[in-house]
């Protein structure tokens, strides 16, 4: 069936196509066409909800929509022949076929089923249930593409490649790991893997009592999120400014923008304003590009950098409200947009309306709990800005960059607190 699809992926294939090919047009029911369509999804990494490769029709069937390469091998044309009519997709890509994933626009992981190396198989559903919290987890950024739960699962149980894993999924990252129980603690390790080069990016542990097994498991899947939300930033920007600058899209420009921002220089700043505006010059509808160009402005503004101040404001504010309104369901986007309209337009209480929306779409968002620490410290709530603070801290760990900017909000935060609670006669 799969090759048949793929020899015909200029078209739609109808069910009576696929009958007549597949069953030499004998009698065969709508659950069993329908269970055979699903097989062969598995088989590539695909899903019914997910579609990426062989795409549901409604009313006219089904067409194999992903890009493939033919390849010969040293096969004659006969024996190609053959081996296209065979029902084994192992057969059809040892002969010559090369299945191709193109890779998403956006970065790509898929998060494999976590070994369970503690010799009790009734830990293997808290393993399958920590997976299964990061992959939902995951698929709340919008800047993520994630694979889906079933076809991440269909590697359970084996010993498997990552290379090889990212090429049938069409991922450039690989999250795997392994649980071990020892007495009442269980171990969780947790590794990244570039699917392109099966170098290891990030590894981390964490351990808990067993007792508290679900909450344990939330805090994994909370932890294990956190740090690798900043992990596929840092990877995809220093790609991204390995490839030529003629061949850059939308999304290279941010992420380079995204280098420069984070160098938090006068010049650097004016560098990464212009590589925003580019990214939205080539995707209009780009929430998070007008985000960080509105934050460029607010950057500026705190410095005292801005040359036409009063324009340049409320430039940023148009920036930001652009990407509220492009941004609805971007939990980066609505944080940051928030915060500049809070700070630009001091409109704080539309600004943490904003980043409340964007923690309820991602609760593991480490820059929406410290902007939205920001913005509790600059309306005087300091109780609740420390909490926020603290919060996006331990989702940060360990990048220590990342925690001294956070330390540097949170000690003005504490003393204003510990003031507030003098004059209250509050002894802290």
């Amino acid at each position: 069936m799969l090759a048949y699809l793929v020899r015909n992926r200029d078209r739609v294939v109808s069910k009576d196509d696929l009958i007549g090919a597949v069953w030499d047009g004998r009698a065969v029911s709508d659950s069993t066409l329908t269970s055979r369509i699903t097989a062969v999804r598995k088989a590539i990494g695909d899903s019914g909800h997910d579609q990426r490769l062989i795409r549901t029709i409604p009313r006219k069937g089904v067409r194999f929509v992903a890009d493939v390469q033919e390849g010969r091998g040293p096969t004659d044309g006969a024996s190609w022949n053959r081996a296209v009519e065979h029902e084994s997709v192992r057969t059809v890509v040892a002969a010559g076929a090369l299945l191709a994933l193109k890779l998403p626009d956006k970065p790509s992981i898929a998060v494999l089923p976590f070994q369970n190396l503690s010799g009790d198989p009734e830990q293997e559903y808290f393993a399958d249930g920590v997976v299964e919290d990061i992959i939902a987890a995951l698929s709340r950024m919008r800047w993520l593409f994630v694979i889906a739960r079933n076809s991440s699962f269909t590697y359970k149980g084996r010993a498997v490649d990552v290379k090889q894993v990212g090429r049938e999924l069409g991922v450039r990252y690989i999250l795997e790991g392994s649980l071990r129980k020892a007495v009442n603690r269980v171990r969780i390790t947790g590794q990244l893997v570039d699917a392109s080069t099966g170098a290891t990016i990030w590894s981390d542990r964490f351990a808990g009592a067993l007792e508290d097994i679900f909450e344990l498991q939330d805090q994994v899947a909370t932890s294990v999120v956190g740090a690798l939300a900043r992990q596929l930033e840092q990877a995809e920007i220093k790609r991204a400014k390995r490839k030529p600058t003629d061949s850059l899209d939308a999304y290279d420009y941010y992420l380079r923008g995204m280098a420069s921002f984070h160098l938090r220089t006068r010049e650097a700043i004016g560098e990464a304003l212009p590589l925003f505006e580019k990214a939205i010059e080539l995707d209009p509808e780009f929430a998070s590009a007008y985000a960080m160009a509105a934050w460029c402005h607010f950057w500026r503004k705190i410095n005292g950098w801005m040359v036409d101040r009063g324009r340049e404001i409320a430039e940023g504010v148009r920036l930001a409200r652009q990407a509220v309104a492009l941004g609805q369901d971007d939990a980066v986007a609505l944080a940051r947009s928030g915060h500049a309209i809070g700070h630009l337009a001091g409109d704080v209480g539309g600004g943490l309306a904003l980043i409340d929306r964007a923690r309820a779409l991602d609760p593991n968002s480490v820059t929406a709990w410290f902007l939205g620490g920001f913005l509790h410290a600059f309306a005087g709530q300091s109780d609740i800005a420390i909490g926020h603070f603290e919060h996006a801290m331990r989702l940060s760990f360990p990048f220590v960059p990342v925690r001294q900017v956070m330390v540097c909000h949170l000690a003005p935060a504490s003393m204003s607190s510990a003031a507030t609670d003098r004059t209250s006669g509050i002894e802290r």
